[in-house]
């Protein structure tokens, strides 16, 4: 395999095509939502770590096969700890969250991501926080809050703790990947490959010291773990870290938020789950709070240069 070393930052996209990156971007989070029903119907329960092992490890050497593409230099403590908090310790987060809390207040509690985002920003990339954007951040969180919670909130302090450093980690690794930019010649689904590797060959000894081996899968649990693999990293992340390189940085993190929405969706169409008038107000927050978090001043221009061009056509 061949090697990278040098480093270029990926070129930011050109207005008019940032809605189209956007809603490609979106892709990416609609497919995480999917883990929650994944996770408590299909994934056998107690074993968050390696179920982290199989969606990320499996799909970052299929990834490294394609792109024939090994980090180097700085780039290899660089994947690492990459690999690490976008992959690693997310999943492994994620999923003790998943099975120590109601689906609800894990996504309630991971809807935070935007308002890491934007305070590591800050700290990191010298990026001013705007009112706009912290006033989105804090109503996509209670938008989620109404999607999700049911009054059914059981205090387990590992599983809101698990919730927030997930949130936390994936805001640092948002935040690291867009000051470092790529390698030169590296494509998204080349960088995906390293961090899907990475994080998941750092899970293997952890999942083994403290779970072990699952117990024999059935069909249902290997079609769960498939679509994790496959669906929710091997697509999922090069379609991720090409719009996040892309993208302006918080406006990116914002796009998280569907993650929950999707959840919601999902268990009302899969799992019987009622939604309510309440409901339907978070659901509204939520999408309102993902689609303003996209309003810059290039976007606003862009989208009035539209209706001008079309009238001079």
């Amino acid at each position: 395999m061949g090697t990278v070393s040098h480093a270029a930052p990926a070129p930011l996209a050109p207005a008019g095509g940032t809605v189209g990156l956007t809603a490609l971007t979106a892709a990416a989070p609609v497919s995480w939502g999917t883990t929650y029903l994944v996770t408590t119907e299909f994934l056998p329960p107690g074993h968050p770590l390696v179920s982290g092992v199989i969606r990320a490890l499996p799909a970052g050497l299929i990834l490294l096969a394609i792109t024939r593409r090994l980090p180097h230099g700085t780039w290899l403590w660089r994947s690492l700890l990459l690999g690490t908090l976008n992959i690693g310790a997310l999943f492994a987060l994620l999923f003790v969250a998943a099975y120590r809390l109601p689906g609800g207040v894990a996504a309630t509690l991971t809807a935070a991501l935007p308002l890491f985002v934007i305070g590591l920003a800050f700290l990191l990339l010298g990026e001013q926080p705007t009112r706009w954007r912290l006033g989105w951040a804090l109503i996509g969180v209670v938008g989620v809050g109404l999607m999700v919670l049911r009054g059914q909130f059981a205090f387990d302090l590992l599983g809101i703790l698990a919730g927030l450093a997930a949130a936390g980690v994936l805001a640092g690794g948002i935040v690291l990947t867009k000051r470092w930019g790529r390698p030169e010649g590296a494509g998204a689904a080349t960088i995906a490959g390293w961090q899907l590797t990475a994080g998941g060959l750092v899970l293997v000894p952890l999942a083994l010291a403290f779970e072990g081996l699952p117990p024999g899968l059935d069909l249902r649990a290997v079609g769960g773990y498939a679509w994790l693999s496959v669906v929710a990293a091997l697509l999922s992340f090069p379609i991720w870290f090409h719009g996040i390189g892309r993208l302006p940085v918080v406006a990116a993190a914002f796009l998280a938020l569907l993650s929950p929405t999707v959840a919601t969706i999902l268990g009302w169409l899969f799992l019987g789950e009622s939604l309510t008038p309440l409901q339907g107000v978070g659901f509204v927050l939520a999408l309102t709070a993902i689609a303003a978090a996209q309003l810059t001043p290039d976007v606003l221009r862009s989208l009035a240069r539209v209706p001008a061009a079309t009238k001079g056509e």
